[in-house]
């Protein structure tokens, strides 16, 4: 079942005429941190005067597209950018397609046709490490310059530090790769999220006590280290707090799989085909092969024990 958005979102097109005078934000919002808040807040506020909130990100990502790989991780994919901006009240999103031809755009050209233009925006906000254009050329400034010409107001959003340390993209990218997860809640504003639609699993928990949903992360999404996590799973508009496995599940299944398999406090449905997003706190384990499914389920009493005081 496919996710339904209440935000407009504008992709696979480069003509985007929008009518609605806009606030823009310009980035591309791996992993939608305390810094990219902080410039979307920027163009959030004017709502109020009358302006429409609008995030303009490529797709595919620039990291991928230049770096010529689909194994590069992201921290999030298209579709959780697509519920973390509706979730913050944007009201449009252009997923600008990259390719050869629109990567050659001049920066000026950007500016003045599609952002002032086809976006009708009239207050755009960008970070200071911003690059756009043709060899990457247009930036912050460019934007600032060419913006009394061109009929917007701007504003450079400067980067946030925590801790003594500059907030990033690849800050938080560490973080997770390390299973540092609290670290990277502080960084994100929020837990880790991995969305998906819940699929069908082997049913082995349900058959030892313990029923869980699988969610098949999609292959470009960045995972922690496999192991055993505390998490908050929502789903049909509900938060369940839960244990979370990511990993190949090696005890039960021939090690191929990987999979994110949630158990859920105080819960018992069927919701198969459903979309749910789960939500990692913390590090509890590594992931261990059982040398029988028995031993598996006293482990998992155990979890699910500590997990409930957690």
């Amino acid at each position: 079942m496919e996710r339904e958005y209440r935000l407009e979102i504008i992709a696979n097109t480069t003509d985007i005429c929008l009518k609605a005078e806009t606030a823009a934000a310009i980035g591309k919002f791996d992993g939608i941190h305390i810094g990219h808040r902080r410039l979307l807040e920027e163009i959030l506020s004017r709502k109020r005067d009358g302006l429409a909130a609008c995030v303009f990100t490529f797709d595919p990502p620039p990291t991928r597209f230049f770096g010529g790989s689909d194994d590069i991780g992201e921290l999030t994919t298209r579709e959780e950018k697509r519920l973390l901006f509706e979730m913050m009240g944007v009201d449009i999103l252009i997923e600008f397609p990259l390719n050869e031809e629109t990567a050659a755009t001049p920066p000026e050209s950007f500016a003045r046709d599609i952002l002032a233009g086809q976006m009708n925006a009239r207050f755009v906000a960008a970070g200071t490490d911003l690059s756009f254009g043709a060899k990457g050329a247009g930036n912050a400034e460019l934007l600032r310059k060419m913006s009394p010409e061109l009929g917007f107001g701007f504003k450079t959003i400067e980067k946030v530090c925590l801790n003594g340390e500059e907030v990033s993209s690849t800050l938080v990218r560490e973080k997770v790769e390390k299973g540092e997860m609290e670290e990277a809640c502080r960084l994100l504003g929020m837990p880790y999220l991995i969305a998906g639609e819940v699929v069908s699993g082997n049913h082995i928990g349900r058959k030892i006590g313990f029923p869980t949903i699988n969610i098949l992360p999609e292959k470009n999404k960045l995972l922690p280290p496999n192991g055993v996590y505390f998490s908050t799973v929502s789903t049909g508009g509900k938060n369940y707090r839960a244990i979370t496995n990511v990993g190949y599940k090696p005890t039960v299944a021939d090690g191929k799989v990987m999979g994110v398999e949630s158990y859920l406090y105080d819960f018992d449905g069927d919701i198969y085909g459903q979309q749910a997003e789960v939500y990692l706190h913390s590090f509890h384990r590594p992931e261990r092969k059982f040398e029988s499914v028995e031993a598996l389920r006293r482990q998992l009493e155990v979890d699910i024990t500590v997990g409930a005081g957690v």
